[in-house]
């Protein structure tokens, strides 16, 4: 089953979109490829798509990851924090040991000037971490 891989970036953002309103899914058919989008808690009227019944069948239809999932979360900090900001580790390990420790870090990231290199560092390590999933899964990518 041939998958364009924007489409599983795609995807992949889409259910690991952080709101309070509505649980968000994708999820990959293994026969045809194709990619369904499912919003619980958000109006129907607001997707086009219809989804398959049995869309819950993991035999039929595989459910991409959450960002933790694929260790794109607090470990993928860490390794940045560790190469790109060695003097900081021990605040940046601190702050993921509590809440919110996200604008905390994007906080020192800006004083530090290293936004840019983080984003660069998060998408090279999430396509990374996407391609090994999709081969796991046995899904075969296309562009």
């Amino acid at each position: 089953m041939p998958v364009s891989f924007a489409d599983i970036t795609e995807a992949f953002e889409f259910a690991n979109t952080e709101g309070d309103v509505a649980e968000l899914r994708a999820f990959v058919c293994r026969q045809t490829g194709k990619i369904y989008h499912q919003t619980e808690g958000l109006d129907s009227e607001d997707f086009d798509e219809e989804l398959p019944d049995d869309i819950e069948d993991e035999a039929k239809y595989i459910p991409l990851p959450d960002k933790r999932g694929l260790g794109l979360g607090k470990p993928l900090v860490l390794d940045f924090a560790h190469e790109f900001l060695p003097d900081d580790f021990d605040d940046v390990r601190y702050f993921f040991g509590k809440r919110g420790a996200y604008p905390k870090f994007e906080a020192m990231l800006a004083r530090r000037g290293a936004i840019d290199r983080w984003h660069a560092f998060q998408a090279k390590a999430t396509e990374r971490a996407l391609r090994e999933w999709c081969a796991l899964h046995e899904i075969e990518i296309v562009g």
